[in-house]
Formats: structure tokens, C-alpha cells, sequence
């Protein structure tokens, strides 16, 4: 059975490598897709792969009118959550990429998503190096009661904390809340100094040039400290693999789930 995608964000940095390695596929076929500024084109022609025969349409709406079985979210924060809920209206299974989504957002979703019986598989990075750091990280809150996360991006970026800042400390809540020496309603100085409260655990966004993703968790114990840290380079292809992969198995899952080991036996 080959898969229908439609693939919102098809021309950008990240959805053009999977645009390309989805033409590569047997089982995949990318049938349409959501890119403004080249609406009206067959995407092929747009990225030079003329196995990629599906148009280009302006609005996640306009795609969704060409059935597809999974809906692929990679555009941004201010039209993610729409482009979602209507692909869920339509019967799709999601898969999103982008980042920025709020715990609001998703509990709007996954009511939705149960509704259709769809699922929806949220992944603010597709790289299996950032499924590991999740992993470990909810392995060390077990154990170690205080941490506090760093979010690296380019100064580009938009929003802060990024996704994958975002859902790590999210992961964190449903082990423990951080137990600072200091409470931070106790703070001498601009609060503000100490980071915002991102699911219970204190983040720090910087956003300068030089950056593309990291994400860095800061573990300390009296006299001891673990450091656990992703790094990304500037080639999208980390994060192919990890969505082809989430492409394939969402139609297994029923509402929302967070994180590409929601589908790897980690």
C-alpha cells in the first residue's frame, strides 16, 4: 500500500530534504502540497526532482481538497495549529514538525485528533540524536532533582523556546518538577534573569547568529553536574530519517503524542 502525502511547508529548509527523499520512496507518494509563494507549480519543477509530480497550492485548505492519508505540518507556528485541525477535519493522520505549538494547542488538537480516531504525531525534532537526549534526560530527573535546560537557535528564529526546548521540558514534567535551592519567587535581581518557566522547568532561549538547533540539559547534584546536549548541523538530512519514519507510523496512534520514541522502541 503506498502511502498519500501532503506536505505543508514543501519548498522551506526542512520540507524540501523530505519533499526529495519521499520521492526516493516505494511506499510514500507526495500528492500535494502548501507553499504560498509557489502556488500554482507542480513541486518537481520547483525543487528539481521530476518525480515529484504533485501541485502547489497556496493554503493547507486548497491541498486537503486532494485526499491524502497523512497530513505533514512543517510551516510555522502562526498557521500550524489551522493547517492541523484541518487536516484532522478531512481524515488525515498529522505529523508536525513545526515548532511553537503551546500545551493549549495540543490538548485543542488531541481532542480533535480522538474525535476522528487520527493520530497525531508532534515532533519538534525529527533527529534521533534529540529522541536519545529525551530519553536520558527523563532517565537523569528520576534521579537527579535539579536541572535547568539551555535552547540554542539562529538568530532567525522567531520563537522561543524552540519546539524541541519546549517539548523536552515537557517530557520532564511527567517525571518531576525541578526542586531549585533557591525558590524563584526568592530571587534578588530582574526575575526575568532566571529564565522562563517552560512546563514547570526553567529554559534559556538564545537566539544568535552561528546556531542552527541545540538543546543542552544541565544536571547538577552537590559536587557533580551531567551535561547532555544535542547539536545540529546545517543540512537538514538529521531529520529526514526520523519523519520519514513518523510518516509511516502515525496511522498506529490514536490523539496526540509527543516525540519520535512515541514510535521507536527506545
Amino acid at each position: 500500500m503506498v502511502l498519500k502525502v501532503c506536505l505543508a511547508g514543501a519548498t522551506g529548509w526542512a520540507g524540501s530534504e523530505l519533499a526529495r527523499s519521499i520521492a526516493r520512496t516505494a511506499d510514500l507518494a507526495l500528492v500535494a502540497a502548501v507553499a504560498r509563494k509557489h502556488a500554482g507549480r507542480v513541486l518537481g519543477e520547483v525543487l528539481g526532482e521530476p518525480r515529484l509530480t504533485g501541485h502547489i497550492y497556496a493554503s493547507a485548505a486548497e491541498a486537503l481538497a486532494t485526499p491524502c492519508d497523512v497530513f505533514v505540518e512543517y510551516t510555522k507556528p502562526d498557521s500550524a495549529k489551522t493547517n492541523i485541525l484541518a487536516a484532522l477535519g478531512h481524515g488525515a493522520h498529522v505529523v508536525v514538525g513545526t515548532s511553537g505549538l503551546t500545551e493549549s494547542d495540543f490538548r485543542d488538537i488531541d481532542g480533535l485528533a480522538r474525535k476522528q480516531n487520527r493520530g497525531v504525531l508532534a515532533c519538534g525534532n525529527f533527529a534521533l540524536t534529540v529522541a536519545l537526549l529525551q530519553k536520558f534526560a527523563g532517565a537523569a530527573a528520576r534521579l537527579i532533582p535539579q536541572w535547568e535546560i539551555i535552547d540554542y537557535a539562529s538568530d532567525g528564529k522567531v520563537d522561543a523556546p524552540s519546539g524541541t526546548a519546549r517539548e523536552l521540558a515537557f517530557r520532564l514534567s511527567k517525571v518531576r518538577n525541578p526542586e531549585p535551592t533557591v525558590p524563584l519567587a526568592k530571587t534578588v535581581g530582574p526575575r526575568e534573569t532566571r529564565g522562563a518557566t517552560v512546563s514547570g522547568s526553567q529554559v534559556h532561549s538564545i537566539r544568535l547568529p552561528g546556531y542552527v538547533i541545540s538543546a543542552e540539559i544541565i544536571f547538577g547534584m552537590p559536587d557533580q553536574k551531567l551535561t547532555i546536549r544535542h547539536d545540529s548541523g546545517n543540512s537538514a538530512r538529521p531529520y529526514v530519517d526520523g519523519a520519514l519514519l513518523a510518516i509511516r507510523k502515525v496511522s498506529t496512534l490514536v490523539g496526540v503524542h509527543r516525540g519520535l520514541d512515541s514510535v521507536l522502541d527506545l
